[in-house]
């Protein structure tokens, strides 16, 4: 089984990015088939464009713009391409990153795909800050993958063990059911056998935040993905992604990336 280099992958590198601990690269997949092998380094991989298959000794993953993946040191997988030209950004995590800020190595443990919206939208910030540079970058890409692996061990989209089962059941069911957004509270808390109020009152404690602004959250990572596209316009993105208006869409876009969608859909087209 073939050892990848440390910031190494298979396809045309744009930019490669060494920061203490961290190795950081946006790359053009060009292999259609890419057979088993490994990393010597943790790692994540966020999807920038096109659509790419990955499978592990677990599982295959059917992976789409936006979608975020982690691999912990040495899992063994490989990979398709279905179409022309997709492209990843990658983040390689040495483990003197993790002693460094007495981090456990092992926050994520093998191969995931980290469906929460709070961890693809903070991966999509951290691309943003490598594109945008600036003197403080590098203490930037440090707080905010701190912020992520923080984020990512209470998340019951990640973690399976110590959440009631509806916990896991709502998750699954508003990842992969956009049409679960469309529906009352009333009818989502009854999909999962919970009573409304119930769900309202303890959807922070297990989620982060309030029912309403997670789902403003999915919305809001669907809207990112959507950026790459240069041939839709920002009314195309807010119609089909449940905002009310463009105006609506860019204001809660700036709340959280505190630039303008068409700024971010620069850096994200920018080689």
């Amino acid at each position: 089984m073939v050892k990848l280099q440390p910031g190494q992958f298979y396809g045309d590198t744009t930019q490669k990015l060494k920061l203490p601990g961290l190795i950081l690269t946006d790359t053009e997949y060009t292999h259609p088939y890419v057979d088993w092998h490994y990393h010597e380094h943790a790692y994540f991989t966020f999807i920038i464009r096109g659509r790419v298959m990955e499978t592990n000794r677990k599982e295959t993953y059917h992976c789409t713009a936006g979608d975020l993946l982690f691999h912990h040191w040495q899992e063994p997988h490989y990979n398709k391409k279905p179409e022309a030209s997709p492209r990843g950004f990658h983040i390689e995590l040495k483990d003197e990153w993790f002693s460094g800020y007495d981090l456990p190595a092992n926050l994520v443990e093998g191969s995931v795909r980290m469906k929460d919206p709070r961890l693809t939208l903070a991966m999509s910030g951290i691309f943003a800050t490598m594109k945008r540079g600036g003197e403080h970058m590098s203490a930037a890409i440090d707080a905010e993958l701190i912020g992520l692996f923080s984020t990512a061990a209470q998340s019951p989209a990640i973690k399976c063990t110590g959440f009631p089962t509806w916990v896991k059941q709502l998750s699954d069911l508003l990842h992969d059911d956009p049409d679960s957004h469309q529906l009352p509270l009333s009818g989502i808390a009854r999909m999962v056998n919970i009573h409304p109020v119930h769900l309202s009152r303890t959807f922070p404690v297990y989620f982060g935040c309030s029912f309403s602004n997670y789902i403003r959250l999915i919305k809001l990572q669907k809207a990112t993905q959507m950026l790459v596209d240069k041939g839709k316009s920002l009314t195309e993105i807010a119609a089909h992604c449940g905002f009310a208006d463009q105006s609506h869409f860019i204001r809660h876009f700036k709340a959280i990336r505190q630039m303008t969608p068409l700024s971010y859909r620069r850096l994200m087209v920018k080689c």
